[in-house]
């Protein structure tokens, strides 16, 4: 384990900084913050290879399919997080898309010893989703030997689901094993192996691209409105109206009463007053168009 670890650019050992710990507070927050900046140039070296996989991913949830994130540690942690962020976002059912960590939610809060070192746990996790071949599997990990995460990409791709590696290492086991491999290598981290840093904001860059993407190839958005938000607070509400407001130019009454009348989603008040139609007939003509209100608007 000791020689493979060596191996890997997430655990390089960088002399230059073996006294950082006696630098001022400020220098050592320069010097962060000049690392990061190398997260978002190691990204777009892999732009062609994410572009592909979500353009996979929104094809298979069109039909049906979830998106599904397995990971162990800081990488299980980002996609249940990015997966939570979806039925909020953009009015998802929780089924939709799902967040599965080695070790399941006591992971979330507290190390579990061994989970990631589990392939079959990983068989386990997805064979009680009821795993299908329309469904998206998308295995994380910085080192990107992780058995947790390969182990699901394997069992997934035997099945025929599609399947996402997602690592922060060049030829990696997990990218090898999946059919889209996103290798997205920012370099070794600040503090020694310590992968919740670059790699991890690198990871929650590719999971951002992954899950907004997608949604917006799926009709969640209008423009760069999130137009299927849920209401499910006073912030969401007070958005929503914003939302129509900026969808449509017309007046607080108007858009008051579309909400009302539409339930409050969002979507169908906007195709209510743009085609001046009643909420019954917006709600078809959205059925009839997959959710997508700009084809919606000109059928």
């Amino acid at each position: 384990m000791r020689a493979q670890l060596a191996t890997l650019t997430t655990e390089a050992f960088r002399p230059e900084l073996a006294e950082i710990d006696q630098l001022p507070t400020a220098e050592l927050a320069a010097l962060m913050n000049r690392e990061d900046q190398t997260v978002p140039a190691a990204v777009a070296k892999q732009l062609p290879a994410i572009a592909a996989a979500i353009d996979a991913t929104a094809e298979r949830m069109a039909r049906g399919g979830r998106l599904i994130y397995l990971g162990a540690g800081t990488a299980g942690r980002l996609g249940v997080l990015d997966a939570s962020e979806c039925p909020p976002t953009f009015n998802t059912d929780p089924s939709e898309v799902v967040g599965l960590i080695a070790g399941g939610p006591t992971a979330m809060v507290k190390a579990v010893e061994g989970a990631e070192d589990s392939k079959e746990l990983a068989v386990e996790d997805l064979t009680a989703l009821g795993l299908t071949a329309d469904d998206t599997v998308v295995g994380i990990s910085a080192s990107g030997r992780t058995p947790y995460a390969i182990g699901a990409v394997e069992h997934a791709r035997a099945l025929g689901a599609l399947t996402i590696g997602l690592s922060c290492n060049a030829d990696s086991a997990l990218a090898a094993a999946a059919e889209h491999g996103i290798e997205v290598v920012p370099g070794p981290e600040l503090l020694t192996g310590s992968t919740r840093l670059k790699a991890g904001t690198a990871q929650k860059l590719v999971l951002n691209m992954i899950s907004t993407i997608t949604m917006i190839r799926l009709g969640k958005t209008y423009g760069n409105l999130m137009v299927d938000v849920r209401a499910s607070n006073d912030k969401l509400q007070a958005r929503s109206r914003r939302i129509v407001a900026l969808a449509t130019g017309a007046p607080d009454e108007q858009i008051e009463t579309a909400l009302a009348d539409a339930d409050g989603e969002v979507k169908t008040a906007i195709l209510m007053i743009l085609a001046d139609i009643d909420a019954k007939a917006a709600d078809q003509r959205l059925r009839d168009s997959h959710g997508h209100l700009r084809a919606a608007l000109h059928a």
